[in-house]
């Protein structure tokens, strides 16, 4: 794990070959480029390898057919350990991320139902990052 003492990691889970990984790896990865979000990083784990079946498993909460998705961790400054942040509003209706929003953990998940279409925008990984900020 890359140890750069950034407050917060958003962890990505997905596969290679997924095209709606790739775009949600690189929204994130502009989305974080910009000087507002100086203090989150992002990890990318595949769920088609060990290392990250075990982390997609510790997420606990994302449906495994709802790939790409994301969790935003907070690294504890007692251990220097990411941990993922509680939904603080769980099960609340989110009119910005919709269904793909997480119920356990603060994260986004893709919706590929006609509603959510399968797609993870710009604003919605903004709105669950403001969050991240505002525990």
């Amino acid at each position: 794990m890359n140890q750069n003492g950034k407050t917060y990691r958003v962890l990505i889970f997905g596969k290679e070959g997924c095209p709606k990984c790739d775009v949600l790896k690189d929204r994130l990865g502009k989305t974080l480029g910009k000087g507002d979000w100086a203090d989150f990083d992002q990890e990318y784990f595949s769920v088609k390898t060990p290392q990250g079946l075990v982390a997609f498993s510790r997420a606990q909460c994302i449906n495994p057919n709802r790939i790409p998705a994301m969790v935003v961790a907070k690294r504890n400054p007692e251990t220097g350990a990411y941990e993922m942040l509680p939904n603080p509003r769980p099960g609340e209706e989110d009119k910005v991320c919709q269904k793909s929003r997480l119920y356990q953990y603060l994260g986004l998940q893709t919706d590929y139902t006609d509603v959510g279409k399968g797609v993870i925008s710009p604003k919605m990984i903004t709105t669950i990052l403001e969050q991240a900020k505002a525990l």
